[in-house]
């Protein structure tokens, strides 16, 4: 099995409380779309392969969904750089807090429905 995929599955198995709080949301196609969680985004630089792991990804609507926890406090420019090759690869990306999740799911369900369209 590929590391990307060992990779995916680790995380999958190890969902913070916010991805299972809003994977229970986005499975089963609730949104009228079919949802990835944990979904590998695969791309090339430098004649090498390379990958970032969404949250979150509707195939369909090329939409990836991030959740933010306290660890993106310290990462804000590699999270500026990676939304950056997300979208030059043609996806859209909205990130959320986790707080966002707990405090304001109405809000970030309607955001989620918008970005569907």
């Amino acid at each position: 099995m590929k590391e990307i995929t060992k990779r995916a599955r680790r995380l999958r198995n190890n969902s913070t409380p916010a991805e299972k709080d809003l994977w229970q949301e986005l499975r089963k196609q609730q949104l009228g779309r079919v949802f990835r969680r944990q979904y590998p985004i695969r791309f090339y630089f430098n004649n090498r392969k390379h990958y970032f792991i969404a949250d979150f990804f509707c195939k369909k609507t090329s939409l990836v969904i991030e959740l933010d926890g306290k660890i993106h406090e310290n990462q804000k420019e590699y999270d500026q750089a990676r939304d950056y090759i997300i979208k030059k690869l043609g996806y859209k990306i909205i990130r959320f807090s986790n707080e966002d999740i707990f405090v304001h799911p109405e809000y970030v369900l309607k955001n989620i429905k918008n970005n569907l369209k």
